[in-house]
């Protein structure tokens, strides 16, 4: 008789990974991306789409090398030492709080569908700072919510995408994807802005890779699995952004909430308040997960010593007060700081300070530590890595100075917090 395993099956990791990736950017960036390339928006998706797959399958070569947590500031720190392994972890920790930041401007970018005031001035602001600073203390009491709402919010943020694709499709004009560009000529530049702002909607596929040790034959599933979830994903999006092309013409640069603009056009005004409905409660939804998944980056990094151990206190009710205080009173900046799109490209920037060193931690496992088996190994040698690294270097250089400076300024403020580490914990041990 075989014993049953607890293993996670193919389609339980396709299905997973499809919930981690598909968040408030498809909901809301179709229109920057049309206001910036037009409706050659869709090339991006596709481009976007082969970066995503051939950086996954770097996190599946990586992650299938260990049994521990930690994900990339793992790999780091077995590649490249204890600093760079710090400086990763560090990072993790920044981009879960600007991810958190953006995720709350989305909301009210969202509801100011339906409610104009609440996605400008004083009245954002204050929406803003009660949807962070609530889930702070909602968290900090210990009332844990996410495990109830995870079904409804899945099946909320899918039933309207689904329907808006479903039905937009007949509704679509073919003359809406003509011209190609905007104004009937290519800008230079704007292709990279696009591939960076569009990116945001792919991130969370990481979590496909570090699922690898919960995943039943992971050597044949975890590779599958990646391109299954990416090309389902990826012509999701693409219909999303044809269906909102095809529905809206011009008008989609101009829309704050595309899917759900679009949708009150051949929806009508009920169907139009499910898609509504169903895009706050998604946006909501990432809203709860990020309050209770953000501080435990910080807790990890606070237990292995990297930051003061206090950090990882809890309290009476067993949650981790400090680690939650310090990041909603960094994420509360960041939000008012600036708009979803700016934020959504900031948070872009910050990942890469993940992708690039688990890509190279690749090549140089590979070499420098050859007892490490992975579970999976990328075909083709060193050549996804490198094309992986190279296309990320390339969307990087697309940002503006001021999104790289805020995105990837967490690396900054480690150096002097991993040296003053250092020196407490010789004090310590002497």
């Amino acid at each position: 008789m075989k014993e049953k395993t607890n293993k996670l099956g193919f389609w339980s990791i396709v299905l997973l990974g499809i919930n981690a990736i598909i968040g408030s950017g498809i909901f809301l960036l179709p229109n920057k991306a049309m206001k910036l390339i037009g409706p050659a928006s869709m090339w991006v998706i596709v481009f976007d789409a082969f970066l995503v797959i051939s950086l996954a399958l770097c996190f599946a070569e990586a992650g299938g090398m260990f049994k521990k947590n930690g994900g990339p500031y793992v790999y780091a720190k077995e590649a490249f030492g204890e600093f760079i392994g710090f400086e990763v972890g560090f990072m993790k920790w920044a981009i879960g709080i600007i991810a958190w930041a953006a995720m709350a401007v989305a909301f009210t970018t969202a509801l100011g569908t339906i409610w104009p005031e609440a996605s400008t001035g004083t009245t954002q602001k204050v929406i803003v700072v009660a949807i962070l600073g609530g889930l702070g203390v909602v968290n900090i009491i210990g009332v844990n919510i996410s495990k109830v709402l995870n079904n409804v919010i899945t099946v909320g943020k899918l039933v309207p995408l689904v329907m808006f694709v479903t039905i937009g499709i007949f509704f679509i004009k073919g003359g809406n994807f003509s011209p190609m560009f905007p104004g009937g000529h290519y800008t230079s530049g704007s292709f990279g802005e696009a591939a960076l702002l569009i990116f945001y909607a792919f991130t969370g596929f990481e979590s496909i890779a570090v699922a690898a040790e919960d995943m039943d034959r992971p050597e044949k599933n975890i590779p599958k699995a990646i391109i299954t979830v990416i090309l389902i994903v990826s012509a999701f999006y693409l219909l999303i952004q044809a269906v909102s092309i095809g529905i809206l013409g011009p008008e989609l640069a101009k829309s704050a909430a595309p899917v759900a603009d679009a949708s009150k056009i051949f929806l009508g005004p009920i169907g139009g308040a499910v898609v509504i409905a169903g895009t706050l409660v998604s946006i909501g939804g990432i809203n709860i997960a990020a309050s209770f998944i953000t501080p435990r980056s910080g807790v990890a990094l606070a237990e292995d010593g990297l930051i003061p151990k206090s950090v990882a206190k809890k309290g009476p009710t067993g949650t981790p007060i400090l680690a939650i205080i310090i990041t909603v009173g960094l994420a509360i900046p960041l939000a008012l700081s600036g708009s979803f799109a700016k934020l959504a490209a900031i948070s872009v920037v910050s990942r890469f300070a993940q992708y690039l060193p688990t890509c190279l931690s690749v090549l140089i496992l590979r070499k420098k530590r050859p007892d490490l088996k992975s579970t999976f190994t990328i075909p083709f040698g060193p050549v996804i890595p490198v094309i992986a690294m190279a296309v990320s270097v390339w969307l990087l250089l697309q940002a503006t100075s001021d999104k790289i400076i805020w995105g990837l300024g967490g690396i900054l403020v480690g150096i002097p917090v991993y040296f003053a580490m250092k020196y407490f914990n010789k004090k310590q041990e002497a």
